[in-house]
C-alpha cells in the first residue's frame, strides 16, 4: 500500500510539474499574455493562502481569522532576509520558518481556547501585526509599503512557474500529511476531542502542529507574494484579507484541500472577469457567494477531495462488472456461433 500511494504522489507530482512547465513555456512565448498569467499567479498565491486556512479551519478544526498576518510575516522576512545578502530561494524558505515560529508563539497560549474566543484572539493577532508594520517604519516603509522588486516581478514566466510549482508541491505534501499518523489524530481531534483523548490523543499537542503548519504555509505564501508583486504594505495583514482567505476556504468546501483551491482559482478569475461592471461588481461578488451558500452550503466539494488517479485495485466493484460484462459477451457469441 505505501509503494502504491509512493507511486501515485510521484505520478501526479511529476505530470502536475509537466503541466506547469509546459504553461510556463507558453507565458514565455507570449502565447498566453503576461496579464492572464498574473491572474493565474495571484491565484497560485491565495491558493497557498487558502491551504493555510484550510489547515486550521477545516482540517484541524479551529477558527482563525489572523492568517494574513502570518502572511504579512512571511512577506516581510523575505525582505529582510534577501537584504541580507541570503539568495532568494532559501529567503523564503527561512521566512516560513520564522512565520511557524511565530505561530508557535501564539498558538501556545490561545490554542487552550476554542470557538470564538479563538477566532478573536487570532483577529486582534492580525490587527497587532498590521499596526507593528504600520510603526516600524524604517524598517518596512510605514504605510506607504516597501519596494521588493526581483526577477519573479520582472519575469511572468519564472514567476507563474516558482509559485505554482511550490503550490504543487505544498498540495502533495499536505495531502501525504493527512494520510499519516499526525494527519489522522488531527483529524480525531477535528471530529470528536473527547473521543481523541480517551483513545491517548494529545488534543493540545496536535492543535499546536495544525496551526505551526498552517502559519508555515501562510508564511510561504506570503514570502512569494513579495517578490512576485515587488510591493508590499501592512494592510495585507489587515481582517478583511483574512476574510478573503476564508472564503475561499468556506466555497470550496471546509476539510477539502482540492476544493479549496478551486474556489481560490474561480473566484479571482472572476473578480478580474467583473473588472468592466466597475464598482458594481462588488454587488456582484457577494451575490454570486451568497446563492453558491444557500444551494450548496457545504461548498463546492464539501469535504471530499478530487483525485487525478484512480488505480484499478481502488475499485474492485467497477472491476468485477467489468470482468462479468466481459464473460457475458463472450457466452453470446459463443451462443450465436453456435
Amino acid at each position: 500500500m505505501k509503494n502504491k500511494n509512493l507511486r501515485n504522489m510521484l505520478i501526479l507530482g511529476a505530470c502536475s510539474l509537466i503541466v506547469v512547465f509546459a504553461v510556463g513555456m507558453l507565458i514565455n512565448f507570449d502565447i498566453i499574455d503576461a496579464y492572464t498569467a498574473q491572474i493565474l499567479t495571484l491565484a497560485g498565491i491565495n491558493a497557498i493562502m487558502a491551504l493555510s486556512v484550510n489547515i486550521i479551519c477545516g482540517i484541524t478544526g479551529q477558527l482563525s481569522l489572523g492568517q494574513a498576518g502570518f502572511m504579512a510575516i512571511g512577506a516581510y522576512s523575505t525582505i529582510f532576509i534577501a537584504n541580507s545578502g541570503v539568495p532568494l530561494p532559501v529567503s523564503i524558505i527561512l521566512a516560513g520558518i520564522v512565520t511557524a515560529f511565530f505561530g508557535f508563539l501564539i498558538g501556545f497560549p490561545t490554542l487552550k481556547l476554542e470557538g470564538d474566543y479563538l477566532a478573536i484572539v487570532t483577529l486582534g493577532f492580525g490587527e497587532i501585526i498590521r499596526v507593528v508594520f504600520v510603526n516600524l517604519k524604517k524598517y518596512t516603509g510605514g504605510p506607504n509599503g516597501k519596494q521588493f522588486p526581483t526577477i519573479m516581478t520582472l519575469n511572468p514566466a519564472i514567476a507563474y512557474m516558482v509559485i505554482i510549482g511550490v503550490l504543487v508541491l505544498l498540495i502533495i505534501l499536505i495531502q501525504n500529511f493527512i494520510r499519516s499518523t499526525y494527519g489522522r489524530a488531527i483529524l480525531a481531534v477535528r471530529d470528536d476531542e473527547i473521543a481523541a483523548n480517551s483513545s491517548g490523543i494529545s488534543i493540545f499537542r496536535y492543535k499546536m502542529i495544525g496551526f505551526v503548519i498552517a502559519s508555515f504555509v501562510a508564511g510561504i505564501g506570503g514570502a512569494l507574494y513579495a517578490p512576485f508583486i515587488g510591493f508590499i504594505k501592512p494592510d495585507m495583514a489587515s481582517f478583511n484579507k483574512s476574510i478573503d482567505y476564508l472564503i475561499f476556504v468556506v466555497l470550496g468546501g471546509m476539510g477539502s484541500t482540492t476544493g479549496s483551491i478551486l474556489a481560490s482559482f474561480v473566484l479571482t478569475s472572476l473578480q478580474e472577469f467583473l473588472r468592466f461592471l466597475q464598482n458594481y461588481r462588488l454587488l456582484f461578488y457577494p451575490v454570486i457567494l451568497m446563492l453558491v451558500m444557500h444551494f450548496r452550503p457545504q461548498g463546492l466539494l464539501g469535504t471530499k477531495e478530487f483525485s487525478f488517479i484512480k488505480t484499478w485495485e481502488d475499485f474492485p466493484c467497477w472491476k468485477d462488472k467489468i470482468l462479468g460484462t466481459l464473460k457475458i459477451k463472450k457466452s453470446e457469441k459463443k451462443g450465436g456461433a453456435e
